[in-house]
């Protein structure tokens, strides 16, 4: 690790770098893509810089006691804050993750044995080979599309970029460690604009659903009637069945409330004194016993991703999963008669290698963000739309300070939604990450910073996402480059959402909220809150982002929609695209359940009609 980043992370938590955390840290940092690696150096420096000019020696060479000065001094700064930011986030999770190696496990039964699935790596799959149907993509539509072909008589040939874990693995090694495994450039994607938004996004056979919360709403009846009327998204038609067998499939159930965990019921108990809409979240976890590790592979088979749910049907319908194989292009054949058509992919392996399957039908479900380069590299990116029309989930977190400790017990990742402002676009959902994955919001540096991380266990996070207006694009052919700008409508929400989750911790008995803003960190009564965060501007907060859709959407109008009605890739034959892309607009819901439903509705059209 860079000496001048290990000087500040220590800095930051008052160690002196030695700790354990310090090796996930450099861990973390190596994970990441070389531009967030970049950015993360270049403010450790000016952090350094700084301790220069006002003591006269670098951030390594001062005493405890200086290096304490000079952090509450930095900390103090409005200018200084997006540095100390920077850092600030990976040194809490790796910090925030050693932490809780060491507290009691929770007794856990033995990992079950995984269904089994047809997977070969793309170092033993042939340089050259044939298949009815190529799927790219084995995530939430990449697998229901390789089912439903699979299930009609056709050789299907899955290739995912990621590689296998099975559910024994994700109980063998600590979260962070799965974290940047799981997740494309180490969960650091980034979409540049104002403000920047980290946006996370899966890498494994399963894809996105491997580490999603495991919620499952179905797409609201006036998100698809805007889907039908609006845009002509043929697969609309029927959804209704596809969302009830994606369900099924999923075994969506609302959750039990003996897992809720204390966070999720302090979230029911608050909006029941305001009033609000509130109820246990639908979820495809039978059985979930609490580990609250969704979003690094449930180590107790329990949540229904894909990889559990989904692909072992196709298999044993005969498709088969090459891991390890990034699809380079789709191949075409200009001379066919009827015009230009699908004739298969090129992959690369690891090595560089590279392996080819001749099919004349390519199903892409790489994703919204990696579907509009992939068919820029095929040389099929030619409709303006492309790559446009990115539709985001924005979300920000806010914890509330309880007497009593929250993180004592079992507990469900997203357990409990309310929906009392869904209606003005704004959906908030009772929160649970591991440790350390919800430690953004501690506010204050050095020993500040490390006595809020040491008394974690007594917060209770609420996280809201707003349904936005479609403000990203997907750029480039290689590397995953994104451009968003959050909506001034949308920018209002997220303020909006920030209010609300803090009145509903202090309904809920919080002593003091945590607003995650960094020169307005704590209130502590709703007066207070509400004047604080009349201050606070969309550009102050930690913003993310989730669910990514729409980048090659739907349509009837040829103008405006890349992909027909049917879910056909416009000017050629025999490509169809089944991810989020397709979907016309923000599904205001975690779209899981959307995504495959759509897949669905698609590609069985397709059978009927070939």
């Amino acid at each position: 690790m860079n000496p001048t980043v290990a000087a500040v992370a220590a800095a930051l938590i008052a160690e002196d770098g030695t700790a354990p955390w310090a090796g996930r840290l450099r861990g973390l940092l190596d994970s990441l893509p070389a531009p967030a690696r970049a950015g993360i150096r270049g403010a450790a420096h000016a952090i350094d810089v700084c301790a220069v000019a006002r003591t006269g020696k670098r951030l390594g060479a001062l005493d405890n006691a200086q290096r304490e000065r000079l952090m509450a001094q930095l900390g103090a700064s409005k200018a200084l804050l997006p540095l100390l930011e920077a850092v600030k986030v990976p040194v809490l999770l790796a910090a925030g993750t050693e932490r809780a190696l060491h507290r009691p496990a929770l007794p856990r039964r033995p990992a079950p044995d995984d269904p089994l699935l047809d997977l070969t790596p793309s170092r033993d799959w042939p340089s050259r080979s044939t298949a009815d149907a190529v799927v790219i993509g084995s995530g939430a539509g990449g697998a229901i599309a390789a089912r439903t072909l699979a299930r009609a008589g056709l050789s299907v040939v899955v290739l995912e970029e990621g590689e296998h874990h099975s559910t024994a693995s994700f109980g063998q090694r600590a979260p962070l460690d799965r974290f940047t495994d799981l997740y494309r450039d180490g969960g650091a994607t980034i979409a540049l604009g104002s403000p920047p938004l980290v946006l996370p996004v899966g890498r494994a056979v399963g894809g996105t659903t491997v580490v999603n919360s495991g919620t499952c709403y179905r797409t609201p009846d006036h998100v698809v009637a805007r889907w039908r009327t609006r845009y002509g998204f043929a697969a609309t038609e029927g959804f209704a069945d596809a969302l009830d067998e994606v369900e099924r499939t999923l075994r969506v159930a609302r959750q039990p409330t003996d897992v809720l965990g204390t966070n999720g019921h302090l979230a029911l108990a608050g909006a029941a004194k305001l009033g609000w809409q509130a109820a246990p979240l639908r979820r495809n976890a039978p059985g979930c016993q609490g580990s609250c590790q969704c979003v690094v592979g449930c180590p107790s088979g329990a949540k229904q991703s894909v990889q559990l749910s989904v692909l072992p049907a196709a298999c044993a319908s005969g498709a088969r999963i090459v891991t390890g194989a990034r699809v380079r292009r789709v191949l075409t054949d200009p001379d066919r008669p009827g015009g230009s058509r699908a004739a298969g992919v090129v992959a690369s392996r690891p090595d560089g290698s590279e392996l080819e399957i001749l099919s004349p039908v390519v199903v892409v479900a790489a994703g919204a963000l990696q579907t509009p380069q992939l068919l820029r590299r095929s040389g099929l990116g030619g409709h303006p739309m492309l790559g446009r029309n990115l539709s985001v989930h924005p979300a920000l977190s806010v914890a509330g300070r309880f007497g009593d400790p929250v993180a004592d017990g079992r507990a469900v990742l997203q357990s409990v939604g309310v929906e009392e402002l869904h209606s003005e676009g704004i959906l908030i959902e009772a929160t649970a990450a591991p440790p350390g994955m919800t430690s953004f919001v501690l506010p204050g540096v050095g020993r500040t910073l490390r006595r809020e991380l040491e008394s974690a266990e007594h917060l209770a996070t609420l996280g809201a996402m707003i349904a936005d207006e479609p403000s990203g694009r997907v750029l480039g052919r290689e590397h995953t480059l994104l451009r968003y700008d959050l909506s001034r409508r949308d920018a209002s929400r997220l303020l909006r959402a920030q209010l609300a989750m803090g009145e509903l911790l202090f309904a809920a008995g919080a002593e003091e909220v945590l607003t995650g803003v960094p020169h307005a960190p704590r209130a502590r009564t709703p007066r207070e809150l509400r004047e604080l965060l009349r201050k606070v501007r969309a550009r102050h907060l930690h913003v993310s982002a989730f669910h990514p859709t729409g980048t090659a959407a739907a349509g009837s109008a040829p103008e405006s929609a890349p992909t027909d009605p049917a879910g056909h890739l416009r000017g050629i034959q025999g490509v169809l695209i089944a991810d989020g892309s397709v979907l016309p607009s923000c599904p205001e819901v975690n779209p899981q359940v959307s995504i495959m439903a759509a897949a669905l509705a698609i590609t069985e059209r397709w059978v009927a009609r070939r």
